[in-house]
């Protein structure tokens, strides 16, 4: 099925190695549940980078895009648990997006995550209309469905910079490829990054394998 919901948080960071083992411990036992126990939201997944920076992301599924600047959100992020303060503190490179999906087209979703990060200029109708035409799952092998995701440049800011300091990249939009291997993931990648009309808007690509994800339903008491 095409992304649950409207809205979406993505998030992407590196960590220290030496703090590794202890930043997994807390998104797996405490931070992933913590969030999709949020009203409003519905799932989240967690990647590790195969061909790409930073190393970690996670996408977090939520109802409505309002979801993503509701009380119930701003409350829990205004009152971290130290655990999670000490984590957040460790966090480097960070891309924070809060996103609109805009194109979901496909049905379910793949053990490997592609990703195109793009910085629009001009006519974004016209450039969401040609992104309509290469987001499109049915005849490629391996590609289980298409995403384009676009960046409220308000709300979307590092939780760990300075708010003041300038932020190019929070209008940016995100395609977001599902696939069954990484490397299917790379070949329909290119649709974007290779079309010479959409190639220089893009500021990244990768590829990402999936950790875990975790829906609402399956929190107790949910």
């Amino acid at each position: 099925m095409p992304l649950a919901g409207k809205g979406m948080l993505l998030t992407s960071m590196d960590v220290d190695p030496a703090d590794d083992a202890e930043f997994n411990r807390w998104y797996d036992r405490e931070h992933l549940e913590e969030r999709v126990a949020i009203p409003g939201f519905i799932e989240a997944r967690r990647y590790a980078a195969h061909d790409g920076k930073p190393k970690y992301l996670s996408l977090y599924s939520t109802e409505t895009f309002e979801v993503l600047d509701s009380p119930a959100y701003r409350t829990a992020l205004a009152n971290q648990t130290d655990w999670s303060k000490a984590n957040i503190a460790r966090f480097k490179n960070m891309i924070r997006s809060v996103a609109r999906i805009t194109i979901s087209r496909g049905q379910g979703r793949g053990a490997a995550l592609g990703i195109i990060r793009l910085r629009p200029g001009g006519d974004k109708d016209k450039l969401r209309t040609a992104l309509q035409g290469q987001l499109d799952p049915h005849h490629l092998d391996g590609i289980i469905s298409m995403h384009l995701i676009e960046s409220d440049p308000t709300l979307s800011r590092p939780i760990t910079d300075d708010p003041s300091a300038p932020n190019p990249g929070a209008g940016d939009w995100f395609v977001l490829i599902d696939a069954t291997h990484v490397n299917t993931a790379l070949a329909a990648a290119t649709r974007v990054t290779g079309n010479p009309a959409l190639k220089p808007l893009v500021i990244s690509s990768g590829a990402y394998t999936l950790m875990w994800d975790l829906t609402r339903s399956e929190i107790p008491g949910r």
